[in-house]
């Protein structure tokens, strides 16, 4: 399968509480300095951070972490320990008298999973997390399953655990393209015949409603221009939709972040060949997308539910 950190440079820290009213994380993902990056929000119900600063017509150009949280929009404040510790760490925009960290993130919904709806997670949660990644070797590799971001998750209204999941791929230019997800969807795998159901474990609220999101990184060492870098997160959400049914629906905040580090260049010699090196990352970063999906549900805890409510996956959703 591998993962999103066997694109060199790119290291991801998992920080998660659990217990005593606590089900819930953080996962950061680190870039080399220097990567520019893009996103894509095409979900109904996003809870994001930093997403405008990253169109293409905006100033900027780089991005120096980006956080994936639990606690839907509360747990954007995870944001604010991440860009505390790239602060510290002399990554961001230059301004004068310092640095302006440039930090997007997003979360998922899994308030009150563990019993507390009010332990979500905090600035020092995102700082812990952005220096599990900062402590990590180079290509090393990546927990899956219910860590970090992934801890609470879960899918089909409650039905199955989701999680963390990651692949990555390389093409025959050299160009790797990874993803990692955080799965937290309302849908669930094609060819699951299983039929979703509200559940106790408070994917629902107050109201009934289901609240999901699947939160996707793809990175990749190919040199991309901001606008690259949108077009091929705008791409990347068929990987979604070929894994999950239904997908981006209006309860689930579907978001794709892409990063570029820029140390491979792409065949550039003549329109054509550009656009077929464009056209071939962007199918492959889809396909990774997919896989990471799947790959989140498989890791992910079995819950307990009655016999038979596991549909075409058996026991348990591995």
């Amino acid at each position: 399968m591998g993962a999103l950190t066997d694109v060199p440079g790119i290291r991801v820290g998992h920080v998660q509480k659990t217990g005593d009213g606590w089900l819930t994380g953080v996962t950061v993902v680190l870039p080399p300095r220097g990567t520019v990056g893009s996103v894509d929000v095409q979900g109904g119900g996003p809870a994001t951070h930093e997403t405008d600063a990253l169109d293409p017509t905006t100033l900027v150009r780089q991005v120096d972490a980006v956080v994936l949280t639990g606690g839907s929009a509360y747990g954007l404040a995870s944001a604010a320990g991440a860009q505390r510790w790239c602060e510290e760490d002399g990554r961001g925009f230059a301004v004068p008298g310092g640095v302006v960290p440039i930090v997007p993130a997003a979360a998922i919904f899994d308030l009150g999973r563990g019993g507390d709806f009010s332990a979500r997670p905090t600035p020092d949660l995102g700082y812990a997390a952005a220096a599990a990644a900062a402590g990590q070797p180079e290509g090393h590799g990546v927990e899956r399953g219910n860590v970090g971001a992934g801890t609470g998750a879960l899918i089909g209204r409650g039905q199955f655990k989701g999680g963390v999941g990651t692949a990555s791929v390389t093409l025959e230019n050299g160009v790797v393209v990874g993803a990692l997800a955080i799965v937290n969807a309302l849908g669930l795998p094609f060819g699951t015949t299983s039929t979703p159901r509200a559940s106790d474990g408070g994917s629902e609220s107050s109201h009934g409603a289901p609240l999901n999101t699947t939160l996707i990184v793809v990175a990749t060492n190919a040199l991309l221009d901001v606008a690259e870098c949108k077009r091929t997160a705008a791409a990347s959400h068929a990987g979604i939709a070929r894994a999950l049914n239904p997908s981006h629906t209006l309860a689930d905040g579907d978001t794709v972040f892409c990063l570029a580090t820029g140390a491979a260049a792409l065949d550039r010699s003549d329109e054509a060949a550009r656009q077929l090196s464009l056209i071939t990352l962007q199918a492959a970063a889809a396909d990774v997308v997919r896989l990471a999906i799947l790959d989140g549900v498989a890791s992910a805890e079995p819950v307990s539910t009655p016999a038979g409510d596991y549909g075409a996956y058996g026991g348990q959703m591995r």
